[in-house]
């Protein structure tokens, strides 16, 4: 497919994932990854043309608590700004479609998450259907539960292979600085059946940036930018029972229209918080073991939420930026067992 502007991604910073940052609030947390961005393309906050964010209240525990980050970026003078209750990739996708049609040529997005504070599989359980589901409060690891048990009664997994999973993504987090655990995963006992310690996500807190820009502009700001190819999003039907849990096709729906079956790509960042979903997400996107998939650790070594997904995409982009990769896919989910699915087809120019 085709776009009426090319638009890449020139910047990328992110925090350190910490089990918790009590010291800070929301705006400290934000602010440094902000100001590393605008530091690495030269911008000032006047140069940009489009800001958005994606963050949640719920985990914040008030309302229109995003009004709050945006002391972080300087909103007065007015500025053009916009915001999602969403992981950052979908402030981002709102950013590119800002940029496609003309209305900006430069984008800042960010996306932030302090998970501690609260109990956050409680709070995940509100993404429930409200009437037949949520008030039985399963949380999202009893779920994935259920999604990796399909798995194995399926013949697509097995629990060996899952641990191999969170093997290779912990050691792969051994060379991200910014990655909350890392080295070996301990044997761990079963949080839920037949998911043990290591197959889940830890709880952290953490933020994110990124700077997009068009054509020119593009390349006066990055010396090698990572170009959006193609990006589209979907999503499964709300209730868990009429899905079939070992599949995605709304990933596989996406990766279609945003060109990722066109051509091969060597590098895929994959937002898998379950090991058991990177087996689904793999097999929907027919990733074979010559491409690299995150070499960055994953979910499985940082996840904070409503950043995680963003960071994704960073780290997919960040890898073109210094030439470790030519064409990466980046994948961002929300919801339980992979219902919200994000596809971006990211390439370098050679």
């Amino acid at each position: 497919m085709r776009y009426a502007r090319d638009v890449a991604i020139v910047a990328f910073a992110q925090t350190d994932t910490l089990r918790r940052t009590d010291e800070l609030s929301e705006v400290e947390m934000v602010m440094p990854v902000l100001h590393d961005v605008l530091r690495q393309t030269g911008l000032r906050t006047s140069d940009i043309g489009f800001t958005c964010s994606g963050s949640s209240d719920y985990l914040a525990g008030r309302a229109f608590s995003f009004t709050m980050a945006l002391d972080g970026v300087g909103a007065w003078p007015p500025i053009p700004e916009s915001h999602v209750e969403m992981d950052g990739a979908w402030a981002l996708y709102e950013a590119w479609v800002k940029i496609l049609t003309g209305e900006a040529d430069t984008a800042l997005v960010y996306a932030y998450g302090k998970s501690s504070p609260g109990e956050v599989r409680d709070v995940l359980t509100r993404q429930l259907d409200p009437y037949y589901v949520a008030p039985l409060w399963p949380d999202p690891v009893a779920l994935a539960a259920l999604q990796a048990q399909a798995l194995i009664d399926a013949g697509a997994a097995d629990e060996p292979a899952l641990a191999a999973v969170a093997a290779r993504s912990r050691t792969d987090a051994s060379d991200n600085p910014h990655a909350q655990l890392k080295g070996s995963v301990p044997s761990g006992d079963y949080i839920v059946r037949p998911l043990r310690t290591g197959d889940c996500p830890p709880i952290g807190d953490g933020a994110a940036a990124v700077i997009l820009a068009s054509g020119d502009r593009a390349r006066e700001l990055c010396e090698r930018p990572a170009w959006i190819r193609g990006m589209d999003h979907r999503i499964e039907a709300h209730s868990l029972g009429v899905r079939d849990l070992t599949d995605s096709p709304s990933t596989r729906r996406a990766a279609e229209h945003a060109g990722a079956f066109e051509r091969p790509v060597d590098t895929a960042e994959l937002h898998a918080p379950f090991s058991s979903q990177e087996v689904v997400l793999r097999r929907t996107l027919k990733l074979n073991d010559s491409v690299r998939v995150n070499p960055s650790g994953g979910a499985l070594a940082a996840n904070p939420v409503m950043a995680a997904g963003l960071i994704r995409l960073g780290e997919a982009a960040a890898r073109i930026h210094r030439g470790e990769s030519d064409r990466a896919l980046a994948h961002a989910t929300s919801g339980p067992c992979l219902q919200q699915n994000l596809v971006a087809v990211l390439e370098g120019e050679s």
